[in-house]
């Protein structure tokens, strides 16, 4: 097997290990925060907690793994997020209080942190000359998967009852988890792997990348705005994750159009990963983010006073655009500001601001705030409108030091 064909297998395979812990996590609360609500008899701010958990435990779990794969290898990593997200699935199906959600809510997240960045650390490495099409190829799958469960999840939960559906679920993630994880491998760890060609350049110019440290990167300004914008950005974009359906049901929709509003947010974040990932590595990362966010914003902004489906609809897929945007984009960015050789720990640092700051700043403070509000939806969107705006001005201000990066060491 070619080098070329190798990464190909190891493309797909991280495609498949990214599906259903993206789906899980950017899908299936919105689905089900209704019916916990329900069964549960709790409030908007309870079910956001279950989100503000996965993601503060994406954050930790990130850096934790970029540390245990560079030792271990990416495949058991990987393996090990597969085989805990099918698992973790039967924590939910004998749920009897939130709190069990919350202990899935906990696995989960740390499920997807393994699974999403050693997958994304993965494909960087096979794909030097195109990491944000690479990027762009995987978040697809992690984005889009929650396309397909949605309205595929509202169906089975009607038509299957709450555990019936959650083991179909588990096993299926079970599965596919353990079979895609296989392939996953960095080049530098398959044996037998022929060499890359000399003719091809290295990312980013002539000379060998130097890759940063996690202490160095701490130090720049570079690491900070990024963080800064995955707080902000990470916040406004999971909110509408959270809060879609339940718009839709208190503007007076149908529970159908309610899920269709999410179904929109849905599509637009996995299909903006292909798109904008592939578009960044012509037009400019920094450019294609900020625009982005900067129609969230404006997206955002609108809402409050545009109260029809169409308009609903529209917005919510314009911000679902940004946050698939900000998950693919984010990734080359951060090599092309710190290398790869620590890029698994020091992107797993840039998101702890996604994992402890957007989840309490997006869906937890969100939550409370409709919650003490009677459900009122404009103060919060007019609130994530503005954090849409201030990541776009932060993440114009990150330079990459094409000299320094691509300048050889003593």
């Amino acid at each position: 097997m070619t080098r070329e064909q190798r990464g190909a297998v190891a493309l797909a395979s991280c495609v498949g290990a990214v599906f259903m812990p993206g789906a899980l996590i950017l899908g299936y609360p919105g689905v089900m925060a209704p019916y916990w609500q329900q069964a549960f008899g709790v409030g908007k701010g309870a079910v956001g907690t279950v989100v503000f958990i996965m993601f503060a435990v994406v954050g930790v779990i990130g850096f934790i793994a970029g540390r245990l794969y560079g030792r271990y290898g990416v495949r058991p990593t990987i393996m090990t997020g597969g085989i805990l997200c099918g698992l973790n699935l039967l924590v939910c199906a004998w749920a009897s209080n939130i709190y069990w959600v919350y202990v899935w809510g906990l696995f989960n997240g740390a499920a997807a942190g393994m699974t999403w960045n050693a997958t994304m650390t993965s494909v960087q490495h096979w794909f030097p000359e195109r990491r944000g099409m690479a990027s762009g190829v995987v978040n697809l799958s992690f984005g889009g998967s929650a396309v397909l469960l949605v309205p595929l999840v509202a169906y089975l939960l009607h038509r299957l009852g709450y555990f019936q559906l959650h083991i179909y679920l588990g096993c299926f993630a079970l599965l596919l988890g353990v079979a895609s994880a296989l392939f996953t491998e960095i080049p530098q760890r398959v044996r037998g792997l022929p060499a890359r060609p000399a003719s091809k350049p290295a990312a980013g110019g002539g000379g060998a990348m130097i890759s940063f440290t996690v202490y160095e990167s701490l130090r720049t300004r570079n690491f900070w705005l990024i963080w800064l914008t995955y707080a902000l950005q990470g916040a406004a974009g999971v909110s509408m994750l959270t809060f879609a359906t339940g718009y839709g049901l208190a503007q007076g929709y149908s529970l159908q159009s309610a899920v269709l509003i999410l179904f929109c947010f849905s599509l637009t974040n996995a299909l903006s990963r292909i798109v904008t990932g592939y578009a960044s590595d012509r037009l400019g990362r920094g450019l294609v983010m900020s625009l982005s966010f900067w129609a969230a914003g404006a997206a955002y902004l609108l809402l409050p006073w545009l109260n029809f489906l169409t308009a609903a609809l529209v917005c919510a897929a314009v911000v679902g655009f940004a946050f698939g945007t900000l998950l693919t984009v984010s990734v080359p960015l951060a090599s092309d500001c710190f290398g790869l050789e620590h890029f698994g720990a020091i992107f797993g640092l840039i998101f702890t601001a996604f994992g402890f700051v957007s989840g309490a700043l997006g869906p937890s403070l969100g939550g409370y705030i409709l919650d003490r509000t009677q459900g009122n939806f404009s103060a919060v969107f007019i609130y994530l409108g503005v954090l849409c705006l201030l990541s776009g001005v932060f993440i114009r201000l990150v330079a990459p030091d094409q000299r320094a990066r691509t300048a050889r060491r003593p």
